[in-house]
């Protein structure tokens, strides 16, 4: 292959495994299957990697050798970089043998290298024609061949589904722009990445610092949740995957903009809003957003001011989801706990002084119809020094009614019939508790009630309901009864809600998406969206990794099937840098946001706690020297 230079690469960066019984490499060592390539390739070739232990490298433009008794390179070993080729990437996440092993003769190798089944030949001689890769996936066979001019043929003009399709080095490499570096963003970067070995993602945030809602919406009390930022930590790591934060998009700089410096533009910056009431009385103070609260204590800058006065005893949470129960829980648990956690030092200092002692959880529906989950609801029940209070009148008749139903929906309802049933003795115990909390079902808010002189809440007036229908999709029809609930803390919690990001983008108003198709944006081609503003703002964490995913799909279908153009190279941040630039807005690296995640748990390792955020975006670009 004389002609043929620059660097290359054998696998992935995940090691390569010889299968059971391992590999013998000759007498030679590694001199019969490197120094044989040498002769194909004549030109230097670089392998690294581990064997019993010990790290070795070695650059021999003869061929390397390692061992005079057979080299068995096992996982971490052969971390695949074989050195020509201007750019060829091979292989699926690393090269693996099958489990009956190869065998490599003192003649050199047969080939067996490559993941997911996935056979591969490296033929020729010195000057011979050229390389080619061929394998079986899925029953059918199929085999690429790359020739000295570095053009692509397939002499069976097969390309199986999830088979990689090899590009050429002179193709630009496809660079796609994510907006929003919350889950939906790095999971679809994520998907993108691993799925394409040849494109680059940019990552865009408004704040400096990334992770949407893993950082602000996770409750301060459930770490383990957050242990999912490890994995997008890796992905803002890639060599391939860039993060630019500090930058609003459709201020800063331009959807369309952006789609002229990429080959394509994904939207993944979820739900800035929340659902309102719209009944009177929701705007007085001591009424406020589940989300402005979550943001509060979870340390978001613009709810940092938020101030809640925690004064009264009784607090009323409209909404039956698992934000509303979370909210519930940081208003009653012992400041012990909280201490531990990455809840922000103002929030904490305001809890110690609350004088909330009783949360009640409204819905319009019933016990069949909430939208936590048993994880949340248990938690809540076990909670120390709270009494759960739930109304046996309430479950009447459910017993028998969850036999027939899902298996988590059933769970869920015989643990709150449990609780609602408690033995004498149990009631007894927690009836010393000093706190309590409960929930009530089939009422629906109708007016916010202000004290005599209206400067703030009093109550609620709710309107009772009975169900149309059955089952999840049951409807509340109000009864023409009321009854008011004396609080003085109300909290919504009813829904987020997506907004509009640039004229440019088409926008459900009634619905708080973006009209989509499998997340390729209507009327837009080369526009894309994921995560909540794709499909509104329901679901857990691994929803929104499902979603984005099935997003990244269609780019990279895209991307093959030739609807995205990438024939023409586009700049990316390179032309998006000097936008910024003119208009005075310098961005955040992932190395910066490091360097602010560095200060944030030497804060917190001082108050022992994980960490102590920085709520003010100001502090954190100083910290970096912005």
């Amino acid at each position: 292959m004389a002609g043929v230079g620059g660097a290359a690469r054998l696998g992935g960066c995940w090691g390569a495994q010889w299968g059971a019984g391992g590999a013998q490499e000759g007498a030679g060592g590694l001199n019969g299957v490197l120094g044989w390539l040498d002769e194909v390739l004549r030109g230097s070739m670089e392998c690294w990697g581990a064997q019993g232990g010990a790290e070795w490298a070695q650059r021999d433009a003869g061929g390397p050798q390692q061992g005079a008794g057979g080299a068995q390179w096992v996982a971490g070993g052969l971390r695949g970089v074989l050195g020509a080729w201007g750019g060829w990437w091979v292989g699926d996440g690393g090269a693996q043998t099958g489990a009956e092993g190869a065998h490599r003769g003192a003649g050199g190798p047969s080939g067996v290298l490559g993941g997911s089944g996935v056979l591969v030949r490296v033929l020729g001689s010195a000057g011979g024609p050229g390389v080619s890769w061929w394998g079986d996936l899925g029953g059918a066979q199929w085999d690429w061949q790359l020739t000295r001019d570095h053009t692509i043929t397939s002499p069976g003009s097969f390309s199986p589904p999830g088979a990689r399709r090899w590009l050429s080095s002179r193709s630009p490499a496809p660079r796609v722009c994510v907006v929003g570096s919350g889950p939906a963003g790095f999971y679809t970067a994520q998907h993108l990445l691993k799925h394409h070995d040849l494109v680059q993602v940019d990552i865009y945030e408004k704040l400096p610092v990334p992770f949407g809602l893993v950082r602000f919406g996770v409750a301060p009390d459930h770490p383990e949740v957050k242990n999912v930022t490890k994995t997008f930590g890796q992905t803002a790591r890639s060599e391939r995957c860039k993060y630019y934060g500090n930058i609003t998009v459709g201020r800063d700089v331009t959807v369309a903009e952006l789609r002229q410096a990429y080959h394509a533009v994904v939207l993944s910056y979820g739900a800035e809003d929340n659902r309102t009431l719209g009944i009177p009385g929701e705007n007085l103070p001591g009424v406020y957003s589940a989300r402005a609260f979550v943001g509060w204590y979870n340390g978001l800058p613009e709810n940092r001011d938020l101030k809640p006065d925690l004064s009264c005893e009784t607090a009323l949470i409209l909404g039956h989801g698992n934000v509303a129960l979370d909210i519930a829980r940081i208003l009653l648990s012992p400041l012990d706990l909280l201490r531990k956690t990455d809840i922000t030092e103002c929030s904490l200092a305001a809890l110690a002084c609350s004088k909330v002692k009783r949360v009640w959880l409204a819905g319009r529906r019933g016990p069949l119809q909430v939208a936590f989950t048993i994880k949340e609801l248990r938690e809540m029940i076990n909670l120390p020094g709270t009494q759960p209070v739930l109304n046996p009148a309430d479950f009447t008749g459910l017993e028998n009614a969850v036999k027939d139903i899902p298996r988590p929906r059933k769970r869920l309802t015989e643990l709150m019939i449990k609780t609602a049933l408690q033995k004498p003795g149990e009631m007894a115990a927690q009836a010393a508790a000093p706190r309590q909390w409960g929930l009530k079902f089939q009422r629906s808010p109708q007016e916010v009630l202000p004290t005599a002189d209206g400067m703030r809440a009093r109550g609620v007036r709710m309107a009772l309901t009975r169900l149309e229908g059955s089952g999840e999709s049951a409807k509340a029809i109000p009864t023409g009864d009321v009854e008011e609930l004396e609080c003085g803390l109300v909290l919504s919690s009813i829904g987020y809600r997506s907004l509009p990001l640039d004229p440019a983008v088409p926008f459900d108003s009634q619905r708080g998406i973006i009209p989509n198709s499998m997340g390729r944006v209507e009327g837009a081609p080369g526009l894309y969206c994921s995560g909540w503003v794709k499909r509104g703002p329901t679901g857990v964490i691994i929803t929104t990794m499902n979603d984005s995913f099935d997003t990244a799909q269609s780019v990279l279908e895209d991307l093959r099937g030739g609807v995205l153009d990438v024939s023409v190279s586009k700049e990316g941040f390179g032309a998006v840098g000097s936008i910024l630039s003119s208009r005075g807005v310098r961005p955040v690296s992932f190395s910066d946001w490091e360097k602010i995640d560095a200060a944030e748990v030497a804060r917190g390792k001082a108050a022992g706690k994980p960490r102590e955020k920085i709520v003010d975006p100001q502090e954190m670009l100083q910290l970096i020297g912005h």
